[in-house]
């Protein structure tokens, strides 16, 4: 375990090299954050409807979403992983005393870890700081924040769990683009990356909740902005840490049929 641990520190210390796109990417969320707030502002101003969520709440929401964008955001594929599936040069991890599974898995998190440690204390210092009604609010009580935090990890490794999947079929491909921009699309709609769940029909969302899309992102700021709450929140984070287990079963048996049946041409 020592040699993953090693890895896993080496890949969040590269990745906090990148200091210059980190500040150029909370200029970035922090712009996309507040268009979203104000295109939200407006339905609720002008609708009569009652809303799943306060706007308040819905703040909150989106504050944390940009925040913690980098532990959650669905287009984020490591291009060396998928480099060394298309072009053979798997073959060299192959050689290696390592369970290649769980080396991927290490490397994703470790660079989603490093990017939103850059991120999210500037967004979060200035969003608790913004005037009323765009500003962000603390949790409801200590357990909120508490469940918050758990869940907040066990989100983030059920996405790159599930992202696991989405490398193991490129086994199976000549080209990994077709599978990395259908998973894109289906994730950022799916998990509420683009509107939060609560506003999905009710019909969808009850299912949306079961599947693990609804354990990823969604489970941890519905926490955070008491949405989520006692017994609920405490069957949430059972239901990712659930997902978190078959998605890594999954995983790991079909990246064993997969490289049973890898052949590497040339030399």
């Amino acid at each position: 375990m020592k040699k993953y641990l090693s890895f896993f520190r080496i890949r969040f210390i590269y990745g906090l090299q990148y200091r210059a796109a980190a500040y150029a990417g909370v200029a970035t969320q922090f712009a996309w954050g507040g268009m979203i707030l104000l295109m939200f502002a407006a339905f609720y101003k002008n609708s009569a409807n009652v809303f799943p969520m306060t706007f308040k709440e819905l703040s909150s929401y989106i504050w944390l979403q940009q925040a913690f964008l980098a532990l959650f955001m669905s287009w984020y594929f490591d291009n060396d992983i998928m480099s060394s599936i298309v072009n053979g040069n798997i073959a060299y991890e192959l050689c290696r005393p390592i369970d290649l599974y769980l080396m991927w898995f290490l490397k994703n998190m470790a660079v989603r870890a490093s990017r939103v440690v850059l991120r999210c204390a500037p967004i979060l210092l200035v969003a608790f700081f913004l005037p009323e009604p765009f500003k962000m609010s603390l949790p409801n009580s200590l357990l909120e924040g508490a469940l918050f935090l758990l869940s907040l990890v066990t989100g983030f490794i059920v996405l790159v769990a599930f992202s696991m999947l989405i490398y193991i079929t490129m086994f199976y491909t000549i080209s990994p683009v077709g599978i990395r921009v259908l998973a894109v699309s289906t994730l950022e709609f799916l998990t509420g990356a683009i509107i939060p769940l609560p506003f999905f029909p009710e019909g969808l969302k009850k299912v949306l909740l079961i599947l693990p899309f609804g354990s990823m992102q969604n489970t941890p700021f519905l926490i955070y902005t008491g949405v989520l709450s006692g017994s609920e929140a405490l069957q949430s984070i059972f239901l990712q840490v659930i997902w978190f287990l078959l998605l890594t079963f999954l995983g790991k048996r079909f990246m064993k049929h997969a490289l049973a049946k890898t052949i590497v041409q040339g030399g």
